[in-house]
C-alpha cells in the first residue's frame, strides 16, 4: 500500500532517535513512501548512543536506516544528504503529506519559530508551513525554559502540532518499544496513519470486586 504522496521524516540531534527508528519501521512495514532527512549533529547522536557510525552519503543511509529499523524492504524510503537545500523536499511544489520531525531539538525549534532555514531539515519544515501541509513536533527536553515554551507556541500558532515525546501507560506497556510506540502512534495520529499496533482507550472500566473506577 504505497501512498502517492510521502511523509518527510525529519531526524535532529535531540537524544532518543530510537522514536526515529521507531517511526520509520511502522510507516515502512505499512507501505508508505518516507522521505528521510537528518540534521548534521544526527551522526553524533548516534555514536553517543549506539557507539555507531551513521554514513552520511544517501543511498548508504537508506541501507542503515533499513537496518536499523529492521525493515529490508517493504515501504519506499529516500534519504537526503542535511545540507541539500536543491533537494525535492526543498520546494513546495514537491507534494506531500506533510513532515513530522522525531526527535526535535530545541535547537531546531528555536530556528524553525524564527523563520532561518539553513540545512535542509529546517528548510522542508518551513515549506510545510509556508503551504498550509501538516508539521507535527515531537520535542524531547526537559525541564522547557521560558524561550523553548515560546518557541513552541510560536510554531503553535503558525500551524505546527506539539507531540511531546511523553508517554502513557493505560496501553499496559511491557517493554521500552512499547512505550516509545506510543509516542511515535500519536504523532502520526496527526496524519490519520493508523500504522502503529496500540490499545487505545476505550473509557474507564469499572471493577465489579470494589466498585472502584481506574484506567
Amino acid at each position: 500500500m504505497s501512498q502517492s504522496r510521502p511523509l518527510i521524516l525529519g531526524v535532529t540531534g535531540a537524544s532518543g532517535l530510537i522514536y526515529a527508528v521507531r517511526a520509520l519501521k511502522h510507516l515502512l512495514n505499512a507501505g508508505h513512501t518516507v522521505d528521510v532527512v537528518a540534521s548534521k549533529s544526527v551522526a553524533m547522536v548516534w555514536q553517543a548512543e549506539e557507539g555507531i557510525r551513521m554514513p552520511l552519503e544517501p543511498e548508504q543511509q537508506s541501507a542503515f536506516w533499513r537496518e536499523k529499523a529492521e525493515v529490508p524492504e517493504a515501504g519506499t524510503l529516500t534519504c537526503h544528504a542535511w545540507g541539500n537545500v536543491g533537494a525535492t523536499i526543498a520546494s513546495g511544489s514537491f507534494r506531500t503529506q506533510g513532515m513530522v520531525i522525531i526527535p526535535c531539538s530545541m535547537s531546531t525549534v528555536g530556528k524553525l519559530s524564527t523563520g532561518l532555514s539553513a540545512s535542509l531539515l529546517e528548510r522542508a519544515a518551513d515549506v510545510q508551513l509556508k503551504e498550509g501541509r501538516k508539521l507535527v513536533l515531537v520535542p524531547r527536553e526537559t525541564p522547557l525554559s521560558l524561550i523553548h515554551l515560546r518557541n513552541l507556541t510560536a510554531l503553535a500558532e503558525a500551524g505546527a502540532r506539539i507531540v511531546p515525546a511523553i508517554p502513557a501507560w493505560y496501553h499496559n506497556p511491557q517493554t521500552i518499544e512499547d512505550l516509545v510506540d506510543f509516542v511515535v502512534a500519536r504523532a502520526l495520529d496527526q496524519f490519520e496513519l493508523d500504522c502503529v499496533p496500540l490499545r487505545r482507550w476505550r473509557g474507564e472500566q469499572t471493577h465489579a470486586s470494589n466498585g472502584d473506577r481506574s484506567l
